[in-house]
């Protein structure tokens, strides 16, 4: 049977393919001076809702019951179990709606319950996180924050490392079913060129190439 890559796979795909070899930079446009068109500077992501994801830390509050409430972390398969309440799958959903599912479970043993789950710690679901790899200084995924800008993901990433082609460094846009973009990170980061600072979106991934000069 033949399976569809989803736009989020080709996109990893993509950057897995631009960081394994010099012949890979080349290929993908990553060497000095690659033509891509530069990222926008805006991204509005106004409607994302944020959505629980695997190794999120839940704090599970139901009013008025505290032997029920408790604080859990989402599993490696999705899945939460709070008192009274086993097994709830939790990953790709936002807080409210886990809230009213268990509420809805509870509401057969006790008594009009009503629960709130906040958010602890953050690491979203898979598709929503922002991957830094080549030479940053802490290649890593990061969750995803509104209004979250390219100077926040590589705060997070510790900068670009002593090898890096800074301004080579192509973002490509999952949201876009993998379109690609030129940025300017040794401007921003290494010059201060704030004008050099774009938007970032969910699913987005910054490949940093190795300068050959």
């Amino acid at each position: 049977m033949r399976i569809e890559m989803s736009r989020f796979s080709r996109a990893a795909a993509l950057a897995l393919a631009c960081v394994t070899g010099a012949g890979a930079l080349s290929g993908c446009g990553l060497l000095r001076g690659n033509t891509y068109p530069p990222a926008p500077r805006s991204a509005e992501t106004l409607d994302h809702r944020y959505k629980i994801g695997p190794l999120d830390t839940l704090n599970v509050v139901v009013w008025r019951n505290p032997e029920l409430s408790s604080t859990v972390t989402v599993r490696p398969d999705g899945r939460i179990s709070t008192p009274l309440v086993e097994d709830v799958l939790a990953a790709g959903k936002n807080p409210a709606d886990l809230s009213r599912e268990i509420e809805t479970l509870l509401a057969r043993v006790i008594r009009d319950p009503v629960v709130t789950v906040v958010v602890g710690t953050f690491q979203g679901v898979f598709n929503d996180q922002i991957r830094i790899v080549g030479e940053a200084t802490k290649p890593q995924s990061v969750a995803f924050r509104q209004n979250m800008t390219m100077l926040d993901v590589m705060i997070q990433a510790g900068g670009l490392t002593d090898f890096a082609d800074g301004n080579g460094a192509v973002l490509v846009r999952g949201a876009e079913a993998g379109k690609q973009y030129s940025v300017r990170l040794k401007d921003l980061l290494k010059r201060g060129d704030i004008s050099a600072n774009v938007d970032v979106k969910p699913g987005d991934i910054i490949i940093v190439p190795q300068s050959w000069f």
